[in-house]
């Protein structure tokens, strides 16, 4: 497996964060974005049937274990971390149809045009974009999808915060900002973004669980409602992206 320097310190990342006993303290903060995640999820359901799927940074498999009750022809997952994988194996070993390998994202041993969906959530934002996004475009099949969730690096208080907190991430993770959506649209089609986390992230204190919260709901409402406004589209959180290769 080649891996550049850059790729190296996100293997030694990662293979750390995976070996300590809790996750980071950020993931209290996630909640926030509980939607992006239920609109994820929904649209593999949709598509996911009969198909073959990559889990593209898959980590210890926490979403092919969701994605495999939708009832693809096969999932096969990757990633950098050989902590992640052997986690992911473990969870996976009693179904058939789960392939899971640790390689580079950057650079795959896959055939051209093998994948009918390739998904991910946080992944892009830790590779180069462009060299990733020529990859997925070649492993994928003609007409086929790929649909990531992803940081955003526009809102200045975030951005404070990650400045703030350097040991909670790699190094080189780049949320994404205008110029990587527009190197996403140059390469595929049909490519449309959902903006997530706006006031559900502000206030955050006053729900607990997203999933059956009537304050969350209303948040997450308003969210979407102000993200018509393209100057505060930069304040969302994360985003959903969803595109196709012609």
């Amino acid at each position: 497996m080649e891996l550049s320097n850059k790729n190296l310190r996100e293997k030694e990342f990662h293979n750390k964060l995976q070996s300590k006993p809790t996750g980071r303290f950020e993931n209290i903060f996630y909640k926030a974005i509980y939607n992006s995640n239920e609109d994820f999820f929904n649209f593999l359901e949709t598509n996911a049937s009969n198909s073959e799927i990559l889990d593209y940074g898959c980590g210890i498999g926490n979403s092919l274990t969701k994605v495999i009750y939708f009832n693809p022809k096969k999932i096969t997952g990757i990633d950098i971390s050989e902590v992640s994988i052997e986690k992911a194996k473990k969870i996976t070993s009693s179904i058939a149809n789960v392939e899971l390998s640790v390689g580079n994202c950057e650079k795959t041993d896959f055939k051209n045009n093998t994948f009918d969906i390739v998904y991910g959530t946080g992944i892009l934002h830790h590779l180069n974009l462009n060299t990733c996004l020529n990859e997925i475009y070649r492993i994928l099949k003609p007409g086929g999808k790929l649909i990531f969730i992803e940081p955003l690096g526009t809102n200045p208080f975030i951005n404070l915060y990650r400045k703030l907190t350097p040991r909670s991430r790699s190094e080189d993770e780049h949320p994404l900002v205008g110029s990587d959506f527009n190197l996403i649209q140059n390469r595929f089609i049909k490519m449309q973004i959902k903006y997530y986390g706006f006031l559900t992230l502000i206030f955050f204190p006053f729900y607990n669980s997203a999933k059956n919260s009537f304050v969350f709901k209303i948040l997450k409402n308003l969210d979407q409602y102000l993200f018509k406004i393209s100057i505060l589209k930069k304040f969302a959180w994360s985003v959903l992206i969803t595109a196709e290769k012609n």
